[in-house]
């Protein structure tokens, strides 16, 4: 069984920063892309980051680039997202997503397995 845990959220203020991970057990990161997507609540589903894992190639998003880095463990089986310059936008539910070979990297509906969630809450 798949699973993908995230970690690291928390309440920070606006400047601040906070380091993600997304461990993953029953399934080995390898050549497919893993991502962070983030959620605000009447929002919908925001890509903002991916990584495709053998060769470390990055994706960002607009809204995040240059402030957000996205990276990984292989020996951990752990992807990193880590959160610099925090924002009050940033504000939101920031969820892992894996098991995509290609296409949208940053689209939710590219990728096959999900974690629940870990929140994050940026105040000014």
């Amino acid at each position: 069984q798949v699973q993908l845990v995230e970690s690291g959220g928390g309440s920070v203020q606006a400047g601040g920063s906070l380091r993600l991970s997304c461990a993953a057990s029953g399934y080995t990161y390898g050549a497919d892309y893993v991502a962070w997507f983030r959620q605000a609540p009447g929002k919908e589903r925001e890509g903002v980051a991916s990584i495709f894992f053998t060769t470390t190639n990055t994706y960002y998003s607009a809204s995040v680039k240059g402030r957000f880095t996205i990276s990984r463990d292989n020996a951990k089986n752990t992807v990193y997202l880590q959160m610099n310059s925090l924002k009050p936008e940033d504000t939101a539910m920031y969820y892992c997503a894996a098991g995509a070979r290609g296409g949208l990297v940053l689209s939710p509906g590219t990728y096959i397995y999900w974690g629940q969630g870990t929140q994050v809450t940026v105040s000014s």
